[in-house]
C-alpha cells in the first residue's frame, strides 16, 4: 500500500485536493465525473464509455469486495484515473481473484484517496464538468497546471473508434435463428450477454464497418452500442445509423446508441452540465406508466424540444430527475433507443425488458 506516497488533485478552475496515492505512481489527466452506485465499482472501471475520464466513486468504500473476472464489461480497464474516499486495499469475499490496488497497479491506472469526496461531488455537480490531473510522481503545482492546459475537452472528442473492436467476433449460438449486427462503439459485454442469453447469436463489427459488411451477416436486426465520447463528432456513426434505418430492420440503441439514433434524425445532442452516472436513476415509461430505476452513465443528452417538435419521433421515457429524455422510438419503423443501460449489472434490473422488447421484433 502506497499511504505514505502523496498525491495531488487538480481541477481545470484551480480547485487542488491532496490525498494519498493509491495504484500506479505516476500523472493522469481526464475529463472529471462521478458515479453514485454503492457497488459495481469494477464494472464501472472496465466500461469502454468512461474511456477519457478520471471518475469520483460517492461510495465512501470502494475495493471491498475485491476483483474477479467476471466482474468485468471490457478486456481492460477503461477510466484515465480514480478518485476515492477510502480505496481499500483488503477484501472481504471468498470468489474474489486479487484487491483493488494490484487489479489499478496491473491495468496501470493512476489513483487518489483520502479526498473529501463529498466536498468534491458537491464542487463538481456545481461548477460542472472539467478537466483534472492526478499526480503522485509531481507535486510542482504549477507544472501540473500548464500539464493539464493541454488536455483537450470532451466537447467535440471522438474517442468510440479507439475503445472499439479491430477485428469482428461473434458470441452466441451460431444456428440460432435470430442474428444481430452490433456496431461497437464500446459495447459492454453484459449487453452482449442480454442478447445472447435471449438465443441470439450476434456479431459485434469495428466502429468504422459498412452497412454492406453488416448485411453479410444476414442479421435480423441491428444493435447501436454505448460508448465514449461527443456524438455530435461522429459523421461517420450518423450515416452508418441513417443506412441502417433505410433497412427497415428492427433496430436498439443503448446511451451513445441513443444519440446517434437522434443525430440520425436531425435532433442534436448536448454536453450536459455534470451528466447522469449511478444505478439509481428513476425514469418513467411514458407508453406503460411505469417507473423504473435504472443505470446509467453518459455526460452527452438529445436535444428535448427537438425530439418533442419531431414528427417522425415518440418520445418513450423521461428521467423523473430532470425531465431530460431517456427513450425514443422512430414512427412507422421498428426503431427504438433509450438513454441508460437496461443490462445493468450488478444492478437493477428494472429495464432488461427491452431485450425481451428487441427480440420480439426480430420474430
Amino acid at each position: 500500500m502506497n499511504n505514505q506516497t502523496s498525491a495531488i488533485l487538480l481541477l481545470d478552475d484551480g480547485t487542488m485536493y491532496t490525498g494519498k496515492a493509491f495504484g500506479k505512481i505516476g500523472t493522469t489527466t481526464g475529463e472529471i465525473c462521478f458515479n453514485t452506485g454503492m457497488t459495481g465499482y469494477q464494472e464501472v472501471f472496465t466500461d469502454p464509455s468512461y474511456f477519457g475520464q478520471v471518475v469520483i466513486m460517492n461510495n465512501v468504500h470502494v475495493g471491498n469486495y475485491g476483483v474477479k473476472d467476471s466482474d468485468i464489461e471490457s478486456d481492460s480497464v477503461k477510466i484515465q484515473g480514480l478518485i476515492g474516499r477510502n480505496l481499500e486495499e483488503l477484501y472481504s469475499r471468498k470468489q474474489a481473484k486479487g484487491s483493488l490496488e494490484d487489479y489499478l497497479k496491473q491495468n496501470n491506472i493512476v489513483s487518489i484517496e483520502d479526498v473529501d469526496t463529498r466536498a468534491l461531488v458537491s464542487h463538481v455537480r456545481t461548477k460542472g464538468a472539467m478537466n483534472c490531473i492526478i499526480s503522485s510522481d509531481n507535486l510542482d503545482v504549477e507544472k501540473l497546471k500548464r500539464q493539464l492546459a493541454q488536455v483537450p475537452s470532451m466537447n467535440g472528442l471522438e474517442l468510440a473508434s479507439q475503445v472499439s473492436t479491430k477485428e469482428a467476433y461473434e458470441q452466441g449460438d451460431p444456428s440460432s435463428p435470430i442474428k444481430i449486427a452490433v456496431i461497437d462503439y464500446g459495447v459492454k459485454q453484459n449487453i452482449l450477454t442480454c442478447m445472447t442469453s435471449r438465443g441470439a447469436h450476434v456479431k459485434v463489427f469495428p466502429s468504422t464497418a459498412t452497412l454492406s459488411e453488416m448485411k453479410s451477416f444476414n442479421p435480423n436486426g441491428y444493435f447501436i452500442s454505448n460508448g465514449p465520447g461527443d456524438p455530435a463528432a461522429m459523421d461517420y456513426a450518423v450515416n452508418t445509423v441513417k443506412e441502417i434505418l433505410n433497412e427497415n430492420k428492427p433496430m436498439f440503441g443503448i446511451c451513445l446508441g441513443h444519440q446517434l439514433l437522434a443525430l440520425a434524425n436531425d435532433i442534436p445532442t448536448y454536453k450536459m452540465h455534470h451528466g447522469h452516472r449511478g444505478l439509481n436513476h428513476p425514469v418513467k415509461n411514458i407508453i406503460t406508466g411505469k417507473c423504473e430505476i435504472t443505470t446509467q452513465n453518459h455526460g452527452f443528452g438529445v436535444d428535448p424540444d427537438a425530439v418533442r417538435k419531431n414528427p417522425n419521433l415518440e418520445i418513450t421515457h423521461v428521467n423523473l430527475n430532470d425531465e431530460s429524455i431517456e427513450g425514443i422510438r422512430v414512427k412507422g419503423k421498428n426503431a427504438f433507443s433509450v438513454q441508460y443501460h437496461p443490462e445493468s449489472f450488478p444492478g437493477p434490473h428494472d429495464s432488461r425488458y427491452l431485450f425481451d422488447d428487441f427480440i420480439e421484433l426480430m420474430k
